[in-house]
């Protein structure tokens, strides 16, 4: 936490302690010394027993289905650990931590709207939601407000900057990490490569090509042919696809955010005859809710074009392993029982059920009912070996400029599920 950040929510404290003081000066015609009016004041949105948490993520419109398991995963994590008596703090006290959600329908307007009225409701914290212009739009306030903005789903890395971001953590890798990740392996490849990029105009899109191209600096065997953007609000890239297309490009950096438009994508490419190698972001790579739909897999569980990857960090909900082991079992009877989602079409099931798990360390390790504790503790989680990160991954929340989740792998989807690979083919 930045000094400014700290010496702010300690003045706050101060402030209220002196007022309590005058208040018992008044009542009983004492005089009340700083000695006997030490008390730590609990910030809002936290009591006794209980914790109250917000969510701004999209529930409804085009990323309704990933923006959705933002939230079904905590609310099935944390319902379980209520039904269990709730969490035992760091102060001695157990609580129940209560989830509440709220739709910005990615909409950064409607999103700021929403910080605006977890204020109101008097939320303890909040964070977890989809979306990186959404959770810009109220991360200045979030600061102002002094209101802990965590583990959001977003790899903008400006909310890793402690000085410029003191009230925000991020969750997922980087962009950036992303990015280079498959760049490294093409670069690694001993053939020529020709390479187009789509890419959505904003931070997001922006990163990604940023981490990819800083990869592929001085590889001699790739060549970017075309590079197109598209606008956030776009309702097609036919016409994009079509003129990426037209290059012949045996390689298609796909750095789309948006569900419905990844799906028309795969499907319009395959119209015009064109079959490149495919780079999905994790958050539009899930089998079941992208490549299916997309008419990347035939019948037979082929696929239509000769490599599709995607980065992950966690193990995947609709994976036999996963599915068959007690861990999944216990995964799958929460997401029934507190939610109306499957647990399986989206990633972001699973990352928030993760991310829940970082909350519940915190809370943990918070020694005082109050923001700033609560943010001391959060940003203190190291080798934190959280259920359903792939092996040898952890949680460390003590990097500045890196999210809680820095291990990323690259994998290849097999007509199956996902398979980590360390070179380009594979699969």
């Amino acid at each position: 936490m930045s000094t400014l950040t700290r010496r702010a929510l300690t003045l706050a404290a101060v402030v209220s302690v002196a007022a309590l003081a005058l208040t018992a000066c008044g009542r009983d015609g004492g005089t009340a010394t700083p000695e006997e009016s030490d008390e730590v004041v609990a910030s809002p949105g936290i009591t006794d027993d209980s914790l109250l948490f917000g969510i701004s993520t999209p529930l409804t419109g085009t990323t309704a289905g990933p923006g959705n398991c933002t939230a079904d995963g905590a609310i099935a994590y944390f319902g379980t650990k209520n039904d269990e008596g709730g969490i035992a703090f760091g102060d001695g006290k157990t609580r129940t931590i209560e989830i509440k959600k709220y739709d910005d329908e990615y909409n950064p307007e409607k999103s700021a709207a929403n910080f605006q009225q977890m204020v109101a409701d008097g939320v303890f914290a909040a964070g977890i939601g989809l979306g990186t212009p959404t959770n810009r739009a109220w991360r200045e306030a979030a600061i102002e407000e002094g209101v802990p903005q965590v583990l959001v789903m977003t790899g903008d890395p400006l909310f890793n900057d402690r000085a410029a971001s003191p009230m925000q953590l991020g969750f997922v890798p980087i962009y950036q990490q992303e990015g280079a990740a498959f760049g490294e392996v093409l670069a690694a490849d001993s053939n020529p490569h020709k390479v187009a990029i789509l890419y959505q105009n904003d931070d997001y899109g922006k990163g990604y090509v940023e981490g990819f191209r800083q990869a592929i600096d001085g590889a001699a065997n790739i060549e970017v042919v075309k590079e197109l953007s598209y606008e956030p609000s776009a309702q097609s890239l036919e016409g994009q696809i079509t003129e990426l297309s037209a290059t012949g490009a045996d390689v298609l950096f796909h750095a789309v955010s948006i569900v419905p438009l990844a799906i028309e994508n795969l499907q319009k490419a395959q119209s015009l005859g064109w079959f490149p190698s495919w780079f999905l972001p994790s958050n539009t790579a899930s089998p079941g809710g992208v490549l299916t739909p997309g008419g990347a897999v035939k019948a037979d569980g082929t696929l239509v074009y000769p490599g599709i990857y995607a980065v992950a960090f966690s193990e995947a909900a609709a994976a036999p392993p996963f599915q068959e082991s007690d861990a999944g079992k216990a995964y799958f009877a929460a997401i029934e029982k507190y939610t109306d989602n499957d647990g399986v079409s989206f990633p972001h099931c699973v990352w928030s059920w993760i991310a829940a798990q970082v909350l519940e360390q915190a809370f943990m390790k918070m020694e005082e009912p109050t923001r700033e504790s609560f943010l001391d503790a959060l940003l203190s989680i190291q080798g934190f070996e959280a259920q359903f990160l792939l092996p040898g991954g952890a949680i460390d929340t003590t990097v500045d400029g890196l999210p809680a989740v820095q291990d990323v792998v690259l994998q290849a989807f097999n007509g199956r599920g996902y398979a980590t690979v360390d070179a380009f083919g594979q699969g």
